[in-house]
């Protein structure tokens, strides 16, 4: 099977947590791909010589035999579509309601918790970045993250699912935002969070945006 060309664009210092899941994707898949940056901070991606200016004009980016595609939920879909099991890695349930749930999960930490967004930003990840106490939105935002992930692994199972799956690595971002703070964090999703982090493909970016901040 002759392997795809793909290409994934990221921000320059590799702190998007929607990079990091198209990234994460991409390695559970086993895919090769070219990695290239653009700098957000300077809009390079506000300018028309920008290969993702025609679409979203944001990050994550892939470019794949010529198609281009954004927004980090579609790639993961066309990906796990594209190059299926079993012949390539899952990075979702097999079990279609499970499937269905990652998804969900994945769609509502896009969507929702934007007081944790806003104040525990993705410095404070990738950049070692303290921040100071939450505001009482921040705390209501983060008892329904932390009433929401209990239910969900209320299983007491390393994963969401019983075997790991891409809205782990997404989940376990969010609850980051909080716990590498210094944030009071239940202690069971704290250590979710911590056993998630350690996941090789994980730590490969993690990696790249220690490089680049050093």
């Amino acid at each position: 099977m002759s392997k795809p060309n793909i290409t994934l664009w990221s921000d320059a210092n590799f702190f998007s947590p929607y990079v990091l899941s198209a990234y994460v994707a991409l390695q559970e898949k086993g895919l090769p791909f070219s990695l290239k940056t653009v700098d957000l901070n300077s809009g390079e991606h506000l300018q028309p010589g920008w290969q993702g200016f025609a679409l979203t004009r944001r990050v994550p980016l892939l470019e794949i035999d010529g198609f281009e595609l954004s927004e980090s939920s579609a790639i993961a879909e066309y990906l796990e579509d594209s190059f299926a099991p079993p012949t390539w890695e899952r990075i979702y349930p097999h079990d279609l309601q499970k499937r269905a749930r990652a998804r969900q999960i994945q769609a509502w930490l896009r969507s929702d918790l934007m007081p944790i967004r806003e104040e525990r930003p993705t410095d404070v990840v990738f950049g070692g970045v303290k921040k100071g106490p939450l505001s009482d939105a921040g705390k209501v935002s983060a008892e329904k993250l932390f009433a929401t992930a209990g239910n969900l692994l209320a299983h007491d199972m390393p994963n969401l699912f019983g075997e790991w799956c891409l809205a782990d690595t997404d989940l376990a971002l969010m609850l980051n935002r909080l716990v590498l703070n210094g944030d009071e964090v239940p202690e069971r999703l704290a250590e979710y969070a911590a056993f998630q982090w350690q996941r090789a493909s994980v730590q490969r970016y993690i990696a790249l945006s220690a490089k680049r901040s050093g």
